[in-house]
């Protein structure tokens, strides 16, 4: 299972966060976030992300050409779409060669098939917890609602995940789930994030990755 940290700033943070080898880390760019990181984040930290670690940028209906500036100036590999970007949005940077990854909030009347218009010009989506703000809820959707995706895209989970999560998102069971996107649930201000905590994440999803399944349902 693949983890992304997202939310990250600070340059001594991301230092710390490297040492620890998570598959992806995000930076938020829109600008009314309590982790927006400028449209530019700083070189220095840029350059201590080694190439295994993938760089994805989060814009919210960001203008196209602006998006592409942000993305080339800032060195991204993947883009995460956190609009009501259309499916011709996420169509035209697939064209270009650019990986993208669709976000949906999901509440408990969610219809998973509104993700359809997406495959074929997504390569990940995520499912994050439908509330007031986008992202950084600090709350868990009902996990047992993914039962009724049964598209063909990976994706990741989001919402609410805390250091105490670990074990049963390990042992989550779904044929799509890709990865887990973490934030909120692992800072002490917004976008500072406890390297300790991640690193007791990262350990106990990493060891548990080949154990045996078991349901949602199991830990309720």
């Amino acid at each position: 299972m693949k983890i992304k940290v997202c939310g990250m700033r600070e340059t001594e943070n991301i230092r710390q966060l490297v040492e620890l080898g998570p598959d992806y880390i995000g930076f938020i760019f829109y600008p009314t976030s309590k982790r927006y990181v400028g449209e530019q984040i700083a070189p220095e930290a840029v350059d201590l992300v080694p190439t295994f670690i993938q760089k994805v940028g989060v814009f919210v209906d960001e203008p196209f050409e602006s998006l592409l500036e942000q993305f080339r100036n800032n060195k991204l590999e993947l883009v995460q779409l956190h609009g009501n970007e259309l499916p011709e949005y996420s169509a035209r940077l697939k064209q270009l060669g650019i990986p993208v990854i669709k976000v949906f909030s999901v509440g408990n009347d969610f219809d998973f098939t509104k993700t359809a218009p997406y495959t074929g010009n997504c390569d990940f989506f995520l499912f994050d917890t439908k509330g007031e703000l986008l992202g950084g809820t600090g709350r868990k959707f009902n996990w047992e609602l993914l039962d009724a995706y049964t598209g063909e895209t990976p994706f990741f989970l989001s919402g609410g995940i805390g250091p105490t999560d670990a074990e049963i998102i390990s042992n989550l069971q779904h044929p799509r789930l890709y990865g887990v996107d973490v934030n909120s649930g692992f800072e002490t201000e917004p976008a500072l994030k406890n390297i300790e905590a991640l690193k007791r994440f990262i350990a106990t999803i990493r060891q548990n990755n080949t154990g045996t399944k078991r349901s949602y349902s199991d830990y309720l």
